[in-house]
């Protein structure tokens, strides 16, 4: 398995980002996927996920209403989308396999929210 997230970088408060998780080695069609989260000191937070087909979704209550996960089956590729940056959400982005915290992940990318 193979999940290379890419898009991270620095963002002013109330910006946008964009990540993407480009994956490989295993039917990505047929997995439940989601993205996580870790800052400095802290464990890791559960940020989002969906389902294998897209049709269902959910969210953390700490970004709820600010970012959406999607996915691309025809790419293999998952998505997370996020609005309204705030300096809480500066951290290390994995996408995962699964619904939950528990899955294989990938590296990461960092992002971080500074003015």
């Amino acid at each position: 398995i193979q999940l290379v997230e890419s898009g991270g970088g620095l963002v002013q408060p109330g910006g946008s980002l964009r990540l993407a998780c480009a994956t490989s080695g295993f039917d990505f069609s047929t997995y439940r996927m989601s993205w996580v989260r870790q800052a400095p000191g802290k464990g890791v937070e559960w940020v989002g996920g969906i389902y294998e087909d897209g049709s269902r979704s959910g969210y953390g209550e700490a970004v709820k209403g600010r970012f959406t996960v999607s996915r691309d089956n025809t790419k293999s590729t998952l998505y997370l989308q996020m609005n309204n940056l705030t300096s809480e959400d500066t951290a290390r982005y994995h996408c995962a396999t699964g619904f939950g915290i528990t899955g294989y992940r990938g590296r990461g990318t960092q992002v971080t929210v500074s003015s």
